[in-house]
């Protein structure tokens, strides 16, 4: 029987229950490093909150004095973990954040050569998702999930090739200070924007950035918003999972949760979170759904979608 492992870095953001449902054994680690309250602490991103607790994650990350920068796992830690696999005879499925986003992908892709040099019979494919955050790890939820309906390793790569811009997303930001601070937004306008209680709304682009597509203006205007977005641009959802994805937001997001399953067919709607890898560059705050649609190019489609829905 064909062994192989499939290896998603830590900004897939897959809560336990997912891991749980999809069989998923195995992940790679990244880093934090916090400068707060006069000292230091580094610690190893993980998908769950056992490194710091929840609460004084955010509260760091709101304190307009204190420092936190993600690093993802270096080259010789990616060595380390591909060589396990592959002397157990495993090939490799590495899958990493968008390379336009992080380096992740690039240490993945180095790391790799080197083990083939030592290995050369080693199979390890590195696969650029294209994506962030749970955007991401719809694509690692779904290849765990052919691996256990007894796809190849190749079936695997194919399927995930074909269909990563396929990945959507559609949700509001409620705090624009953070991405203020980390230099993606005006200060002026983050602050002009919380006070009116604008909140941006996006989907992805071709790199997995979020595309702002709409603002709408309140939190229960931009929920309804997002379900009917969601409803109009999923694909087949009777067919397929989605998933929620907030930072800091649960009793918002398990509105969403609740709305969305009483309108729009999924097969199953699963709620996570976004962990102390992704929080870190996205700040309190963020509520999205993330789900199959048409394949995404320049964006228009989805523009003339937004369009409808708002009349703007």
């Amino acid at each position: 029987m064909e062994k192989y492992i499939i290896l998603a870095d830590i900004t897939c953001d897959l809560s336990e229950e997912m891991r749980t449902f999809c069989n998923m054994e195995d992940y790679v680690r990244g880093h934090v490093h916090i400068i707060a309250n006069g000292g230091e602490q580094d610690f190893a991103t993980t998908l769950d909150w056992k490194n710091i607790p929840c609460e004084t994650y955010y509260k760091v990350l709101g304190d307009k004095h204190a420092k936190v920068s993600t690093a993802p796992p270096n080259l010789d830690e990616y060595v380390d973990l591909f060589s396990k696999y592959v002397k157990e005879g495993y090939k490799v499925l590495s899958m990493s954040i968008s390379s336009g986003i992080s380096s992740t992908y690039d240490f993945a892709v180095g790391a790799a050569n080197r083990v083939k040099e030592q290995y050369p019979d080693a199979v390890i494919y590195s696969f650029d998702s294209y994506r962030m955050s749970a955007a991401f790890g719809l694509l690692v939820f779904y290849a765990h999930l052919l691996k256990q309906e007894g796809k190849s390793f190749e079936e695997v790569v194919s399927w995930l090739e074909a269909n990563k811009q396929r990945v959507h997303q559609m949700g509001p930001i409620d705090d624009l200070m953070v991405i203020a601070r980390r230099g993606r937004l005006s200060m002026g306008k983050a602050i002009m924007g919380s006070f009116a209680g604008v909140k941006p709304m996006g989907d992805c682009n071709d790199d997995g950035y979020v595309t702002v597509l709409t603002k709408a203006k309140g939190i229960r205007k931009a929920l309804d918003l997002t379900v009917q977005y969601v409803k109009e641009a999923a694909t087949a959802p009777e067919q397929n999972y989605a998933i929620i994805a907030h930072t800091d937001r649960k009793q918002y997001a398990d509105a969403l949760k609740a709305q969305l399953e009483a309108e729009v067919p999924f097969r199953k709607v699963f709620l996570t979170e976004c962990f102390s890898g992704s929080a870190a560059n996205i700040g309190p705050g963020m509520l999205g759904v993330y789900f199959f649609g048409e394949e995404i190019s320049d964006l228009a489609r989805e523009r003339e979608l937004m369009t409808k829905l708002t009349g703007k």
